[in-house]
């Protein structure tokens, strides 16, 4: 992010830990915070003291930790009350499970949920758990009803897990959390307040008959990764998802379609209330012009598809009578920047976000990215700007950032 230096001068941080094997990070996070000036504080729950002894917070922060609710000592000093009253901003993480329930239900059991209760200072709570769990219906109900009070939802990352399992779960890394802070206090948070966004993700699947698709192998993760950070800077968000193994992200309305038709008329029906439409999906560029009704049995040495075109959804959006701010994205295995500024100009897009598909890195499934974007400024000149790579959360964040600034 720019202009860090000193960006948290003077702001006292709150940071719970509960418990979970993401706790090891939070001593790099505290580090972090205090390199851009926060006075920051850490409370443990007691699950969290499995995973992180409170000498390494106090050595880190330069300030004690604080556990226990009715503890004599600290209600001399600090107590729970003064803590609340203390903090600037709490930020929870990780989010166990058990603190979300908690949290959701209005429990103060410990001196960590009693705080919540007690503060009116923002809260940012980033979830962290076994990817089986996070996608639970329960889990995610808590989450929802959290964010109706207001507290904001720091999405888990996909990835591999300390338990083995691959999935939405992880805690961000530290310093992603850290910038959900300096974004919240240089009013990022609302950035895209009252703005509604339109979002396609993941792949299309192209009937060939009852069991067999023509498809890509987009994961949908950069699509989802915008969605959230759209969510999170203050919008209202639509995510149109073809088919994907991922949980819905906290506060976003999902349609799920299948084919490249399904996804045309879902982004139709919802385009006119959209401020911003960002294409993200890998919608497929030709169908089956015929789907077998039953399977098709294996008798021919070879086999021959005739294929159409599918609609061009990014196309039809840009040439609306009035149009929403217009984003596309041009993934590309040679000659990406040519390629994504025909794109740009032949469908009249307003910013167009290319990246290389071929390197494994950042390409389809990968939890990072990086890319080109680029857009034709009021005098009709070609202009570029390089986000290196990062998660696809934090790229997504710097997408949507200066998207806004175009939109001024």
């Amino acid at each position: 992010m720019n202009n860090l230096p000193n960006s948290l001068a003077h702001k006292r941080i709150l940071i719970g830990i509960s418990g979970g094997i993401a706790a090891y990070k939070i001593p790099e996070l505290v580090r972090r915070l205090k390199d851009l000036g926060a006075d920051v504080r850490c409370v443990m729950t007691q699950g969290a003291h499995a995973f992180i002894t409170p000498l390494t917070l106090q050595a880190v922060s330069g300030n004690p930790v604080h556990h226990d609710l009715l503890d004599p000592a600290a209600e001399a000093a600090m107590g729970h009350i003064e803590l609340a009253k203390w903090a600037d901003l709490i930020m929870i993480a990780p989010a166990s499970a058990s603190v979300l329930a908690q949290l959701a239900h209005g429990h103060a059991s410990d001196l960590l949920s009693t705080l919540v209760l007690a503060t009116t200072a923002p809260i940012y709570v980033a979830p962290a758990m076994n990817q089986q769990m996070w996608a639970n219906p329960a889990v995610q109900a808590n989450c929802q009803r959290l964010q109706t009070y207001g507290i904001h939802i720091v999405a888990p990352a996909s990835g591999a897990q300390a338990c083995g399992d691959v999935g939405a779960g992880r805690m961000p890394e530290p310093l992603e959390l850290r910038d959900c802070i300096v974004q919240h206090f240089a009013g990022n948070h609302q950035l895209l307040a009252s703005k509604s966004i339109l979002i396609t993700a993941g792949p299309t699947r192209e009937a060939i008959d009852p069991v067999r698709y023509l498809s890509n192998h987009s994961s949908g993760k950069m699509g989802f990764a915008l969605a959230t950070a759209a969510q999170q800077l203050g919008a209202q968000v639509t995510l149109v998802s073809g088919p994907v193994q991922l949980p819905t992200p906290p506060g976003v309305t999902r349609i799920d379609v299948v084919s490249a038709q399904d996804m045309y008329e879902a982004v139709l029906a919802q385009v006119e209330q959209a401020d911003i439409f960002i294409g993200c999906a890998a919608v497929a560029d030709y169908r089956p012009e015929q789907i077998a009704d039953s399977k098709i049995k294996k008798h021919q040495d070879t086999m021959h598809l005739s294929l159409v075109k599918n609609p061009d959804i990014l196309a039809t959006v840009a040439h609306q009578p009035n149009p929403p701010f217009t984003i596309g994205f041009a993934a590309e295995t040679d000659d990406v920047v040519r390629y994504a500024q025909d794109k740009l100009e032949q469908k009249r897009l307003r910013l167009i976000a290319a990246n290389d598909v071929s390197d494994t890195q950042i390409g389809f499934n990968s939890d990072d990215n990086a890319m080109q974007l680029l857009w034709q400024d009021e005098q009709g000149q070609l202009q570029q700007l390089s986000l290196n790579r990062a998660s696809k959360l934090q790229i997504a964040t710097q997408l949507l950032q200066h998207a806004a600034t175009l939109m001024k």
